[in-house]
């Protein structure tokens, strides 16, 4: 992103005094100070980053988006919480990230486990700036052969532990904070074997309208991201073999637009986007990244 000259010259004036005084390449007519300035200024944008002190959130950060999520938020400068329910793979993003990462297990549909991640946010940062609800879970079937426990599944993992995540966190959330539900495109057309899991997600769309409503005094957004088909490990979920999976990404990749499903870490770029303040005047909105799917 370039610089424009009016902002290049106001952060001229804030560093001028400084950097002539301290410059080993100062000059009667004060042209080297120029270069010098302009230099030093240009660095100043470079080491800018969009989350820089922020404290963030990531369920479901163990793998696919909120892995890919965790490791942009850390590159651009937050501290991240990752939750999952299995420590190993838990163990496994860690070293993957890092650094600037603390992993909590813990089951998100469980409220004593949410109850839990929320004790270790106020122990060991006391605040929390950004809240990624990522976690959620896909089961293919039909109408005719859904059972109650195929719903209640559904719902309790996508939707009702994304309303506890964002509620159970109130207390420590910043004013200003960000919040980030990850939907799905599902929720904007019918797809067959998916009406469970499409209702739950156009449930996070709702949900992200009516919490915008009653937290914009505290200056809180809350957004939703849908993602399209995207290349992570729960496509793994919706076959019997590796070979079934690849299928599954052909049959996505050859009916979208673009010709291809989606990356992990272009979804994680999004998922920057409202979490930083490049989206502060974004709050209640669907943020759509589906290669089009939905469009054309």
């Amino acid at each position: 992103m370039g610089v424009n000259k009016l902002s290049l010259r106001a952060l001229e004036h804030v560093f001028s005094k400084n950097l002539i005084a301290s410059s080993p390449y100062k000059t009667a007519e004060g042209s080297m100070n120029t270069i010098v300035n302009r230099q030093h200024v240009n660095k100043q944008f470079i080491k800018m980053k969009k989350l820089e002190n922020k404290v963030a959130v990531i369920t479901g950060g163990s793998s696919g988006i909120g892995l890919a999520t965790a490791k942009r938020f850390v590159a651009e400068g937050a501290y991240v919480f990752i939750t999952g329910r299995r420590q190993s793979q838990l163990d496994e993003a860690v070293k993957e990230i890092g650094s600037n990462v603390t992993a909590v297990q813990g089951d998100i549909s469980n409220l004593d486990d949410i109850d839990h991640l929320y004790s270790v946010i106020a122990k060991e940062k006391d605040k929390l700036d950004i809240i990624v609800a990522s976690a959620g879970m896909v089961e293919r079937i039909l109408l005719e052969n859904a059972t109650p426990e195929h719903f209640d599944k559904i719902f309790s993992t996508n939707v009702r532990a994304a309303y506890f995540t964002v509620q159970k966190a109130l207390p420590i959330l910043n004013d200003g904070a960000s919040i980030v539900l990850v939907a799905s495109t599902a929720h904007l057309i019918g797809v067959p074997e998916h009406s469970a899991y499409s209702a739950s997600k156009a449930a996070l769309r709702s949900f992200s309208r009516t919490f915008a409503a009653e937290l914009k005094g505290r200056r809180i957004r809350v957004n939703t991201l849908s993602p399209g088909p995207v290349d992570t490990p729960i496509f793994d979920t919706q076959a019997e073999t590796k070979e079934g999976a690849e299928a599954i990404k052909k049959l996505y990749a050859d009916y979208n637009p673009m010709g291809r499903i989606g990356k992990a870490e272009e979804l994680a770029a999004a998922a920057l986007f409202l979490a930083s303040d490049e989206s502060s005047f974004s709050t209640g909105i669907d943020l759509v990244s589906d290669g089009g799917q939905t469009q054309l």
